[in-house]
């Protein structure tokens, strides 16, 4: 008979005692522990998770010399911003975390995913939170109909060993993480140690068995995925599904990818029959922009690989109280504030009595350091009252002493502002001695300093 024993583990460090303490004496973390009973079992001669997962690959050492390349087998979705977000598709036995904000589109998506899929491939799809006529419906919705696509409510991790073991799908769904249970544990579903077995024994399904596994995760306030850390650890990748609720605009970000490049971007937006992919996200976000509008200024950003044109808002005006206002959308509000300083100390602009209004078009969270100029023109515009022209860009990082930093890939993001028909770009001059002129059509103005490209775009 198996004996539960007690024990106390931290969530932000793992840290175990046997009794509870108030604070972490590993991280130092504050009211951080949490109860756990943890089953002691009789040894039995069953390979262990780790043994079993090796046993798929070598176990022995290996020189770097002789390890053969395998190309990894990939399974395109049908989408192509998400197939650029993996690196090209799915890969087979790959262990997938996607999450975000409730009701952003999570189950929507892998809808949208897993009905494509299940036109040449077997889909089991396992969902904690909603029932299959639920599930059902939503599918009627988006038009999705396959008989390679199972439904399974369920939230018992042996049942789910079992089913996947009869049915033997190529892909899994597992809709929300936080609602599986492992019976073998005396611990409530959504715990740091349930997330965590959970998490391990489906990377043993995925690894094994060869079966890629998508897995949903909900998030705090924070913006941070529920659970430990080390969840995020364990799995292969790691997407967020980003937007505003505001906006029908939706974004799914790479923020971890053991196949492919990080950082990645893919936009969709959100309609009434489900997801439709936006292919050209730069003009979508600038076709609604009124042309000699004061307090706008379009940014060159680099989004993983992919340069966007990015429309960034200004609104500067006296305050009416003795401390100046600063406000944020989109942007980082230490960095607003930082270039407010800058503009303010190195080209003389007195916002110390203005109120400051910053924000990006359709939504979208923009931290890229390539921001700042034309984040500076945006204020400078709105603080001059002058407009700036609708065929000038601008990419550059802004330093404290007002000298204009040098930008990563400068020639994609040439190339994007002259397809999409700007004239004029600005650029760090530290970047304009690796530029050729004649290879594009938009010319092409090398800056050094925030007061020179004042003085050119506003003179």
């Amino acid at each position: 008979m198996p004996k539960a024993r007690t024990q106390y583990k931290c969530q932000t460090c793992g840290y175990i005692s046997a009794s509870y303490l108030g604070r972490c004496p590993n991280c130092g973390g504050w009211n951080q522990f949490v109860e756990e009973k943890k089953v002691v079992k009789q040894a039995s001669n069953k390979a262990l998770p780790s043994q079993q997962i090796s046993a798929i690959g070598n176990q022995e050492p290996v020189k770097l010399s002789e390890v053969e390349i395998k190309e990894e087998s990939r399974f395109p979705t049908e989408f192509r911003e998400l197939d650029r977000v993996l690196g090209g598709g799915i890969v087979k036995g790959s262990l997938i975390l996607l999450g975000g904000e409730p009701g952003i589109g999570k189950s929507t998506l892998m809808l949208h995913v897993t009905g494509k899929l299940a036109l040449k491939y077997k889909v089991l799809y396992v969902s904690g939170e909603e029932s299959a006529s639920q599930i059902k419906l939503r599918a009627d919705r988006l038009g999705i109909s396959s008989d390679n696509l199972l439904l399974y409510p369920e939230t018992n991790m042996e049942k789910i060993r079992e089913t996947i073991a009869d049915e033997n799908p190529d892909f899994v769904v597992i809709d929300s993480i936080q609602t599986m249970n492992e019976p073998s544990l005396d611990s409530m579903s959504g715990s740091t140690v349930q997330v965590r077995e959970v998490t391990s024994e489906l990377m043993k399904i995925a690894k094994i068995d060869a079966i890629t596994v998508f897995v949903i995760g909900h998030v705090t306030k924070e913006g941070n995925i529920a659970g430990p850390k080390v969840l995020e650890h364990m799995v292969d990748t790691v997407l967020y599904f980003e937007g505003d609720e505001h906006h029908s605009y939706r974004m799914i970000r790479s923020v971890k990818n053991r196949f492919g490049a990080a950082n990645e971007i893919g936009i969709f937006e959100m309609e009434h029959d489900g997801l439709v992919e936006v292919s050209n996200p730069s003009a979508l976000f600038l076709k609604d922009r009124l042309q000699g509008s004061i307090g706008s200024a379009i940014a060159v950003s680099l989004e993983g690989t992919r340069p966007i044109m990015a429309e960034i808002e200004a609104l500067v005006t006296p305050t009416a109280f003795g401390y100046a206002k600063r406000t944020t959308s989109g942007l980082d509000y230490n960095r607003a504030s930082l270039l407010l300083a800058v503009l303010e100390k190195q080209a003389n602009l007195m916002l110390q009595n203005q109120d400051a209004y910053l924000t990006t078009v359709g939504g979208m969270k923009l931290t890229e350091p390539a921001l700042d100029l034309a984040t500076c023109m945006a204020i400078t515009s709105s603080y001059k009252n002058v407009p700036i022209s609708g065929a000038y860009a601008f990419c550059g990082e802004v330093g404290l002493t007002g000298e204009v930093r040098r930008v990563t890939q400068i020639e994609d993001r040439i190339k994007e502002a002259s397809q999409v028909g700007f004239e004029r770009i600005f650029v760090p001059a530290a970047n304009f001695h690796r530029i050729n002129q004649s290879d594009y059509q938009i010319e092409i103005i090398p800056v050094k300093s925030l007061p020179q490209a004042i003085k050119l775009v506003f003179s």
